[in-house]
Parts: C-alpha cells; sequence; structure tokens
C-alpha cells in the first residue's frame, strides 16, 4: 500500500458521489456476497439460476437471426452488418419490446418510443441525465428506495426528496406536501420514482384506486412519473392492477423496464419508453425518446446487438409473451415467498418486537426487529451464523430502517430456506438476548 504521502489522486478532487453512501452500498453488498461464499443468501434480488441454460442463448439467437432474414427479408450481408457491427443507438428489438408490452401489459407503445439500453440502470439514469437541466432541479421517490435509483441521481447531480410509502405504497398527501414544499424553497421537483409492483426493497403493491389517483397528482402537479417495472410478471398467482404506464393516457410516465429477471440478467438489457412530446429551440417537436438517445450515444454508444439477439430471440419464441415464457420461474418464486413468510410466522409470531409483511408477489420481505441493523451486524450474521440478507438502512437516504432488513426469496431452494431462516433465527435469539424473551421454532422441531 502507499503511503499517503505519494497518493496521485484524493476523492476530495474527484466527483462527489465517490464518497456517498449510495455508491458504496451496491458495491458492499456485492462483495461480502464474494467473501462468504458458504452462507446461506437471502441478500441478493437474483432471478433463480435452475434454469439458466447456455444452450437457449444459442438458440435465440438463431431464432433471432433467422426472423432477420425470414420475417423481415433482410440479405446475409445485412444480417452480420445488423448483429455485428456498431448498431441503431435506441436499438434493434424495439418493435418486439413493443409487441411484448402490449401482450403482457396492455401498454400500446410506439416502437420508436422505446431506448433499448445497458440494463435498467443506464435507462434510469439517461432519463435522469436529461431532466437534471439546473440545481433546482430535484426527483422525488417513494421510501424506502431502490439503493440504484438514488446512486443514479447522484452521479448527475440530483437531490433526492424520500416520500413516504405507507400500507398503500405511497402516500399522495405526503407526496403533495412534498412537492409543494420543494417549490416554497424555489426548486423545481421534475419527476417521482416509483415502483408500483412488489418494490425493491420494501415488497409493497399499489392497488387500483392509488394508481388512478398518482396519475390525477401528476398531471396536476406538473411531475412525471418514472415507472420501474422488474418484478410486475412475477404476481401471487391472483392477477396484479395495470400498470401505470397502461393507464397514462396524458404522457405523464416514462416506463422503465428490464429482461434480468425476464429472460436473462447477463444479456444486460433493459429499456426505457419515453412517448412525452418535446419541443426543441427551433420549435420541432420530437420524443422524448429521441432525446435519451443523444445522451446514451455519448454514453455506450449502444446496447450490443447480440445481447439484444438474445433477448429478441425469446420474444419471438414466446409469442411476445414473457408472462407464459415464465411459468416455471413464476411458480418458484410463489412457492418460496409463500414458504418464508409461512417460516417467518412459525419461528417468530410470539416474538416481541419482530414483525414482517406479506408481499403479494415479487422477490422481497422486510422484516422489523428490536436491535440494530447494520453492516457490522450483517458480518457477523454471515462469519458466525453463516446466513445473509440486506440491512434496509442502506435503501433511506437519510435516518430509517435501523431495525429493518431486507430478505430476498428468490434464489434459494426449500431446503436452503429452511436452514437459512433457522440461522437467522439463532442470530435474532443472541441479539435480543437480555432484551426480549425470544424463542423460536427449529425446522427440525416441526412436521415435515
Amino acid at each position: 500500500m502507499p503511503d499517503t504521502e505519494s497518493v496521485d489522486l484524493v476523492t476530495a478532487e474527484l466527483h462527489g458521489s465517490l464518497e456517498d453512501p449510495a455508491l458504496t452500498s451496491m458495491n458492499f453488498l456485492n462483495e461480502i456476497t464474494g467473501r462468504y461464499p458458504e452462507a446461506l443468501s437471502f441478500a441478493p434480488g437474483r432471478p433463480v439460476e435452475r434454469f439458466f441454460d447456455v444452450e437457449s442463448v444459442h438458440r435465440r439467437l438463431r431464432t433471432f437471426t433467422d426472423h432477420l432474414s425470414g420475417e423481415l427479408g433482410y440479405s446475409q450481408g445485412e444480417v452480420s452488418r445488423t448483429l455485428c457491427q456498431y448498431g441503431r443507438t435506441k436499438g434493434i428489438v424495439h418493435g418486439l419490446v413493443a409487441r411484448s408490452l402490449a401482450r403482457d401489459e396492455g401498454i400500446d407503445a410506439d416502437p420508436e418510443s422505446i431506448v433499448v439500453t445497458v440494463g435498467c440502470q443506464e435507462a434510469m439514469f439517461l432519463v435522469l441525465r436529461a431532466l437534471r437541466a439546473n440545481p433546482r432541479d430535484v426527483l422525488l421517490s417513494v421510501s424506502p428506495m431502490y439503493v440504484g435509483l438514488t446512486g443514479a441521481a447522484r452521479l448527475v447531480d440530483m437531490p433526492v426528496l424520500p416520500v413516504a410509502g405507507g400500507a398503500a405504497g405511497i402516500d399522495l398527501d405526503d407526496l403533495v406536501a412534498r412537492i409543494h414544499g420543494a417549490r416554497q424553497r424555489g426548486l423545481r421537483p421534475r419527476a417521482c420514482y416509483v415502483m408500483p409492483d412488489f418494490a425493491n426493497p420494501s415488497g409493497l403493491s399499489m392497488d387500483l384506486a392509488t394508481r388512478r389517483a398518482l396519475l390525477e397528482v401528476a398531471e396536476r402537479e406538473d411531475i412525471l412519473l418514472l415507472e420501474d417495472n422488474p418484478y410486475g410478471l412475477f404476481h401471487g398467482g391472483g392477477g396484479k392492477p395495470p400498470t401505470l404506464k397502461a393507464l397514462d393516457s396524458a404522457r405523464r410516465v416514462v416506463y422503465l423496464g428490464s429482461f434480468a429477471k425476464t429472460v436473462l440478467p447477463g444479456a444486460r438489457v433493459g429499456y426505457a419508453v419515453a412517448d412525452q412530446r418535446v419541443r426543441d429551440a427551433r420549435g420541432t417537436t420530437g420524443l422524448f425518446a429521441d432525446q435519451l438517445s443523444k445522451i446514451k450515444s455519448m454514453v455506450t454508444v449502444n446496447t450490443s446487438p447480440i445481447a439484444q439477439a438474445v433477448v429478441g430471440g425469446a420474444l419471438l419464441e414466446n409469442g411476445y409473451s414473457l408472462d407464459s415464457a415464465n411459468g416455471r420461474e413464476q411458480e418458484v418464486y410463489r412457492r418460496n415467498l409463500r414458504q418464508v413468510v409461512d417460516g417467518l410466522e412459525a419461528r417468530f409470531a410470539d416474538c416481541p418486537g419482530v414483525s414482517w409483511n406479506t408481499p403479494a408477489g415479487g422477490f422481497f420481505v422486510s422484516v422489523t426487529v428490536p436491535f440494530t441493523v447494520d453492516d457490522d451486524l450483517l458480518e457477523v450474521s454471515a462469519r458466525r451464523f453463516g446466513v445473509l440478507w440486506t440491512p434496509m438502512c442502506h435503501f433511506y437516504s437519510g435516518p430509517g430502517g435501523s431495525n429493518e432488513l431486507r430478505l430476498s426469496v428468490s434464489s434459494l431452494s426449500g431446503a436452503e430456506i429452511e436452514e437459512g431462516l433457522d440461522r437467522l433465527a439463532a442470530l435474532f435469539v443472541e441479539r435480543s438476548r437480555g432484551s426480549v424473551n425470544m424463542r423460536f421454532v427449529h425446522s427440525g422441531d416441526r412436521a415435515p
């Protein structure tokens, strides 16, 4: 290690985001998983891996290639150029994405309003970069909030004002109060980021009445809504309300999507539906998507055509419906969610101060405990008890989450869930000793 006198750079002379907790959280959570590979992990919101199939990657690429030469009539040279050359900045599978949105979500999207991005993370960055015009511009977000959103906002120097979630997924009175309060301070609220279906990290969802009311607030207060929907297809089996974008008749919603959970996380393909009309200084009107593509051309140039082709092949093979394509995955997530919630009930029903929510779908359960939850406790949990989870404090832009943790139900087997909950319970008992009388039921004490 070089001594401090010989360093070439100091963070004080680099962008301020580099010391921001939002940017360190993601790395910390990834690194601790790598440091304790034997620990059972409720930490990452990753899709189940047992259905990964390398051959399907090759098959989907061939399917998309056949689509180019057959349905679209491309020559062999045009097919090679489309897949192997630098490509269209806005993407080459935008038409297929539009068909999928119509089929699965009831969203009628002009293909030209779609920008295909390097994961949904890039889509967030592009939208925030475009909206942040001057230091007065601020973003609102339901709290607790996805750390990737707060990190992207920090990169473009856009403050994020937290909005209370409440039982309905968003407290609309608090949203309006935050908007008015910001304007009184001379700030300009541009948009509110929301995850209406099985939000990360809370697991909460908005009912139909709340969605309609939120759209009305956005119209009345003249703000955009950034709707992020990575988990919407993984409902509990009883269906779900329409997306905000499907209900959006006034172009108030920029829809952010990803194929990481529904096709292949390794492809790193996401998208933004940005159909808002934009008038430039010359009076010419175009799509917000076109403005996002200008920024993208300077960030990633274009999204890998090979990765897009794999996603496009999956859409073609499944008649554009990823809902039907994910039947096996949906069943795994539903079963795991039930097992985790039932397991918490079996172990902690009589434990003072321990509570949890019961999401209607998605990947995450939020647990409240009567002791402090932080990164130090996570280290203890990993090293001594062999179980990982996520401290909820990572998802708050200020104080909050100090007695909460997030459990991801997506990637463990049934046996691993039982063992992991037993290990978690042992941690809870030790941490609570002397403050509460905690007793849990070990999985071995219950009938199979």
